[in-house]
């Protein structure tokens, strides 16, 4: 359980008992189920996270909306969208092992997280993790809802595959960008879990390198 969903929980118990008080047993019925509602929704259960080399796991709980290849910073990746509802588990995980490089953190707007507009302009996380040879990046994407991004490491910090980062409060979504070369597990409609689900695999770091050169040549003709 997050902690987050303990203060939830205990401000709406406090709310339903001054509530009862005043207008009878009846009225605190909704704080009641509120507070049910919010110990639900921050809960944060154990994974088995997979061991398998090269292994991406998913970042979040929800449905995979989109898989397509984008450009980032002129360099060609494979982008896979997540999209969170209000009924899933909303703690994120770092989808490899390594250390994160950077963390940026962009105010902006709250566009539904379906739209495409949405992983350009809506307030965002975005964080670099280099590991085993790669570069892996990952958005924790605000939506209509969603209006605090939590992420609880530094630049310069280990994280392990699986390893919980932080959490979007409500519904929300993530992307993961990968190397042009990674093997892509999984299609649009499909559901994923956190540190669970495999989105993807990546080559051995000379083959993913070897694999963008190519790319960036062929783009450059």
């Amino acid at each position: 359980m997050v902690r987050d969903g303990f203060y939830y929980a205990l401000g709406l118990c406090v709310v339903a008992a001054v509530v009862g008080w005043l207008a009878g047993p009846a009225y605190a019925i909704v704080p009641l189920l509120l507070a049910a509602f919010f110990l639900w929704f921050f809960r944060d259960p154990e994974r088995v996270i997979p061991a398998e080399a090269g292994a991406v796991v998913s970042p979040a709980d929800g449905k995979v909306t989109d898989v397509a290849a984008i450009e980032l910073e002129g360099r060609p990746r494979r982008r896979i969208s997540i999209f969170l509802s209000i009924f899933d588990v909303h703690v994120n995980r770092s989808p490899i092992a390594g250390f994160i490089t950077k963390v940026e953190y962009r105010h902006g707007r709250f566009h539904n997280a379906l739209s495409a507009a949405s992983a350009v302009e809506n307030e965002q996380n975005i964080v670099t993790v280099e590991g085993e040879g790669h570069t892996v990046v990952f958005k924790q994407i605000a939506g209509v809802l969603a209006r605090r991004i939590v992420f609880t490491r530094r630049p310069g910090d280990r994280v392990e595959r699986g390893e919980r980062v932080g959490l979007i409060k409500f519904g929300s979504r993530t992307d993961v960008l990968l190397d042009p070369a990674a093997d892509v597990h999984v299609r649009v409609g499909d559901h994923v879990r956190g540190g669970l689900s495999v989105l993807a695999h990546l080559p051995p770091a000379e083959t993913g390198l070897a694999a963008a050169g190519v790319e960036r040549e062929k783009g450059a003709r």
